[in-house]
């Protein structure tokens, strides 16, 4: 990751839309994207942020770290260990974990007894299945699945679920994207295309991603 005040952050995709390359975000964008960023993760500067994923890329860097360096909150960055994580993130608010993180850590000793009351676990960066929503829900964590895209921005489209009650009014056969839009929207031809000031292209901008619409919520059917 290269930050610099004026010149703005690098940072690396993951290849989603095509070959991995460099993102380049301007200082203006990336203040776009903290203001959202913290309003749709509920980022304040009494919140304590856990960060175990790579700073080069914008689930590590831009989705809850520099928003909430931006504001004063208490960060801490450690490399990930599904061992010792349950212990650590007790002393925390928020943290971000794809859901192959949150697979290990679910087959550690520690999981069977352990307590995640109101700690915000939010995950993306892959296909979030409803077992491992249902499973951190069940230990009392506040999960928040999380669309964004390094060229579009890191927190665009999410949900939140606190209790079974909540899942329930969303599971379907069918992954969630959110009911949840810090973007403009519209389906063309299944394709999700999105338009904000968080993305590094004016205009609107084909995501690749096949969704479906059911009263105010999108559902994530695969890459075109």
């Amino acid at each position: 990751m290269k930050l610099n005040y004026y010149e703005g952050l690098d940072i690396q995709s993951s290849g989603t839309t095509g070959t991995p390359k460099k993102i380049h975000r301007t200082y203006s964008n990336i203040k776009t994207c903290i203001k959202f960023a913290c309003k749709g993760q509920n980022i304040t500067p009494n919140s304590k942020i856990l960060t175990v994923t790579r700073l080069t890329h914008a689930g590590g860097s831009l989705l809850q770290t520099i928003p909430a360096m931006h504001i004063g909150a208490h960060v801490d960055c450690e490399i990930f260990n599904p061992y010792t994580f349950l212990d650590k993130i007790k002393n925390y608010t928020h943290t971000f974990l794809p859901p192959a993180m949150m697979k290990a850590v679910i087959k550690t000793k520690g999981w069977k007894n352990c307590n995640l009351n109101n700690i915000r676990i939010v995950t993306g960066s892959d296909i979030v299945t409803w077992d491992l929503i249902e499973e951190f829900v069940s230990k009392g964590a506040i999960v928040q699945p999380n669309w964004g895209m390094s060229e579009v921005g890191p927190c665009c489209i999410n949900a939140t679920y606190k209790t079974q009650k909540d899942i329930d009014k969303h599971k379907k056969n069918n992954y969630i994207l959110g009911d949840t839009f810090y973007v403009d929207w519209e389906i063309v031809n299944d394709q999700l295309f999105i338009k904000s000031n968080q993305c590094i292209y004016s205009g609107w901008f084909a995501t690749g991603d096949i969704v479906f619409e059911d009263n105010g919520v999108l559902y994530y059917r695969g890459r075109k």
